[in-house]
């Protein structure tokens, strides 16, 4: 999956497993991601907002476009997530490190949406605006 192309061509991120922690990882990430112009919408309950956006608690409460769900923990709910992301007609299904499902590539290529898994999202950011700031190709 081309990790530049839809970094580069997506902003609205729909954030699944992240932890009120300022300390998590993940957390951490998406709050970096929000500040140089992603917009991440938190899919948590618990709380009515994060880094200033509306907190929702499923992917079909959000009453805007999503281009990308990013999946940031192991959730046995992938095949639901997967299906609710399809539902609401986003274009990636992002599962950051350690999260791979053959069921759920499959679910995403008949559904003609692009998926990345495996990936930590922020290291694929990083590694593309190395690559712009050096002047050398993706």
């Amino acid at each position: 999956m081309d990790t530049e192309r839809i970094i580069r061509s997506y902003r609205t991120i729909a954030v699944i497993g992240l932890s009120f922690d300022p300390d998590d990882p993940g957390c951490k990430e998406a709050f970096y991601l929000n500040t140089v112009g992603f917009r991440m919408v938190p899919v948590i309950s618990g709380a009515d907002e994060l880094f200033g956006e509306k907190t929702y608690p499923t992917l079909r409460d959000i009453p805007f476009p999503v281009e990308i769900v990013l999946v940031n923990n192991s959730s046995e709910d992938v095949k639901r997530i997967t299906e609710d992301a399809i539902g609401i007609g986003a274009r990636v299904l992002w599962l950051q490190e350690g999260i791979v499902s053959n069921e759920v590539e499959k679910l995403c290529q008949k559904a003609s949406m692009d998926i990345v898994t495996d990936r930590n999202i922020l290291r694929e950011y990083r590694r593309r605006l190395s690559a712009v700031l050096s002047g050398s190709p993706g």
